[in-house]
């Protein structure tokens, strides 16, 4: 039998996720202590690489040490982290992504402007912690919409979301959002790379036997990914690299679909692909 493996054409890091890793290496060269404030990316094996190189992730400004170079990661940080990192010396390198940035600035346009904001995504994602940290202290966070229940009606109400949500997430809510305001502003964060990834990701399990989605099980837009293509096609499996893999998900199967998180490097797909070609 044939083995037919198509490998999305998206599949690997995205720009922003590619700048912050460059970013994070030349911060290096610096020759002083290098941190990360969290994981630079939402995947652990390029993060251990990083950790090897010299960048230690602490989770806390507190174990940041003093003086130190600290780079935040591709997610971004509330705006309160950078004053504590400058009382404490640091040296700050930001890597957060231009499309967070975007939501961001999107965010703290609306509460500056006087809107309640409503930011739709993962709570704890810090992504989400980021951006609500510009959005003014009376923001709320949503992920389904049975949520707004909890969202009184406002005058005047602003939304952002989660750079790493689908467009289909702007339909199903904007329709149940419109009846919590007496005036709506809603900006589309998204990010296109994103949009990319999905749209491509819809097309690969809608012809293939078998989806294999890579990148970290950390990573909020790989796990969504795997949600579109489990949708369409049920033999869909996510793994953070080839030795994830298990024979048994490749038996009388003709055509494997791969797609990859925009946190996953492209040559961790390229040996998931090759590891496949060994199983099947």
């Amino acid at each position: 039998m044939n083995l037919e493996i198509k490998i999305a054409h998206h599949a690997g890091y995205c720009y922003g996720v590619e700048r912050a890793i460059n970013i994070a290496k030349k911060a290096l060269s610096a020759g002083s202590q290098v941190v990360s404030l969290g994981p630079i990316i939402h995947n652990p094996i390029v993060v251990k690489e990083l950790s090897s190189s010299g960048i230690r992730v602490v989770e806390s400004v507190e174990e940041v040490p003093p003086g130190a170079v600290v780079v935040i990661r591709s997610h971004g940080v509330p705006p309160d982290v950078y004053r504590e990192l400058e009382e404490k010396q640091a040296k700050i390198i930001d890597a957060t992504c231009p499309y967070v940035r975007r939501a961001q600035v999107a965010a703290k346009k609306l509460s500056d402007e006087g809107y309640t904001v409503l930011i739709v995504g993962e709570k704890d994602h810090p992504e989400v912690v980021g951006i609500k940290g510009y959005a003014g202290d009376s923001a709320f966070v949503i992920e389904k919409t049975e949520e707004l229940s909890k969202v009184p009606y406002q005058k005047r109400l602003g939304v952002v979301f989660q750079t790493t949500q689908s467009l289909e997430t702007i339909d199903i809510f904007a329709a149940e959002i419109v009846k919590k305001a007496f005036e709506l502003r809603l900006f589309n964060t998204i990010c296109s790379a994103t949009t990319d990834r999905q749209n491509e990701t819809r097309e690969i399990a809608a012809e293939s036997d078998v989806v294999i989605v890579v990148g970290g099980k950390n990573s909020g837009n790989t796990k969504r990914l795997y949600e579109i293509a489990k949708g369409i096609n049920p033999n869909t499996y996510h793994v953070e690299s080839e030795m994830d893999l298990k024979k048994e998900w490749f038996i009388r199967v003709e055509k494997v679909g791969i797609t990859a998180g925009a946190s996953t490097p492209k040559e961790i797909v390229q040996r998931v692909a090759e590891a496949v070609k060994n199983l099947a």
